[in-house]
């Protein structure tokens, strides 16, 4: 079940640390790949069938939605594969399949899995949504709407009564935040043309996000582009006119990132969470919309820009290759016991020092990721002030460590 009276969050989840993440910090929902049919089938770890059943458990305890995306365009070798897919997912209790390819609207629609419409299929009218209510009860619209065009297709929604095969009103999800792709919702074949690499099968070789010379055949002439990677879009970021996002009619705001590490998922989703509760209860205001921005610039980006929701027609490029990020993560060791009744955790320290008063991060597959401060420390039984590389370390933690969990310490990024 969705909260009453405020619009859906739906979270990424790559794998297991990502999807425990966007579970602690307030998502709704989460959307996730098993196997290879999705479109970050590459750059992220991605689950497998046998998965299924656990995501589902988790994300029941939760009352959290789960959305499985088999969004790539489909083969006839691949046939076989969608079914057993859907009919696990099914089996497992997923909530819905997010989908572009009739193949697997059909298929969902016969077993009677609840389908959505992915981006890829572009929807920029009402009519087109009128089409698609017939197979499916939530829509992606494409991102380069304006929100006012956005607004214009959920007032017909209404005024028509265009329901989805469960009966209710379709419900309208966007993007709300994480990266762009410089090509029509999606569909970009250069990584296709230059390594027989297809984004449309989601291994994507990013050609966009590097640097380009241009070059005039005829003569020879050439351009570079200071400061700027001509084809590499900054990331979305709404946080600071959410309250006009929500005004806009959606029921579903999305965050971009199935490829990117468990502490994005945990800040990302915490902040627009926070966001949207304060929406709710009238104390949105410029001052948060700062200190959230200001978290927003610790995890990964490429610097941020609006999209093209107030109206913008042109993107906004990225000056580098990498992420804008204010702060990294160090690999400094890993859990190895956790005592209950005293809340102390036990680590070993396998790389650099710890000191007490450094910020760090506990991440692991149920553990999700964790940050808090360093208070005190002891190492081999004793008070200390640091511990070094080879050191068996105790400290207070408010959450259970397990062995699988990986100690990092937060420092920051002189890149940033």
């Amino acid at each position: 079940m969705k909260r009453s009276g405020k619009i859906e969050l739906m979270a990424p989840a790559g794998n297991f640390e990502s999807l425990q993440a966007a579970l602690d910090n307030g998502a709704d929902s989460v959307y996730f790949g098993v196997e290879q049919l999705n479109m970050r089938a590459r750059s992220s770890i991605n689950f497998t069938l046998h998965d299924l059943d656990e995501i589902s458990r988790r994300c029941t305890e939760k009352n959290v939605r789960t959305y499985l995306t088999l969004n790539t365009i489909i083969y006839d070798h691949d046939l076989s594969i969608i079914k057993t897919v859907l009919e696990r997912a099914k089996a497992a209790n997923i909530t819905a399949v997010i989908a572009m390819d009739q193949a697997v609207i059909s298929y969902a629609r016969q077993i009677q899995m609840e389908v959505h419409i992915s981006t890829q299929i572009n929807i920029t009218n009402i009519e087109t949504v009128k089409f698609y209510s017939l197979f499916a009860d939530t829509m992606v619209l494409s991102r380069e709407l304006s929100l006012n065009q956005v607004k214009k297709i959920t007032s017909q929604i209404e005024k028509e009564q265009v329901k989805g095969p469960n009966g209710k009103l379709v419900e309208i999800e966007i993007f709300g935040h994480g990266a762009l792709c410089m090509a029509i919702s999606g569909k970009c074949y250069l990584s296709l043309h230059s390594h027989n690499s297809s984004a449309n099968r989601g291994a994507c070789k990013q050609n966009c996000r590097k640097k380009y010379t241009v070059i005039d055949q005829e003569s020879g002439f050439e351009i570079e582009l200071d400061n700027e990677y001509m084809m590499s879009p900054k990331d979305l970021c709404t946080i600071d006119f959410l309250d006009q996002v929500i005004d806009s009619g959606i029921k579903v705001l999305k965050i971009e990132g199935r490829g990117r590490a468990p502490e994005y998922v945990a800040t990302v989703t915490r902040c627009y969470r926070e966001a949207i509760d304060s929406i709710e209860d009238g104390s949105f205001s410029k001052e948060k919309v700062y200190n959230w921005m200001s978290k927003l610039e610790t995890v990964y980006n490429r610097g941020f820009w609006s999209g093209y929701y107030l109206g913008q027609k042109l993107g906004e490029w990225s000056d580098n290759p990498g992420s804008n990020a204010t702060q990294k993560k160090v690999y400094i060791g890993k859990g190895r016991h956790y005592y209950p009744k005293t809340r102390i955790g036990e680590f070993e320290i396998e790389a650099y020092n710890l000191n007490i008063g450094d910020r760090i991060l506990i991440q692991g597959p149920t553990t999700g990721s964790q940050e808090s401060e360093v208070a005190s420390m002891m190492v081999d039984d004793v008070p200390a002030q640091e511990a070094k590389k080879g050191d068996i370390l105790t400290m207070p933690v408010s959450f259970k460590v397990r062995p699988s969990d990986k100690l990092y310490k937060i420092v920051k990024n002189s890149l940033s």
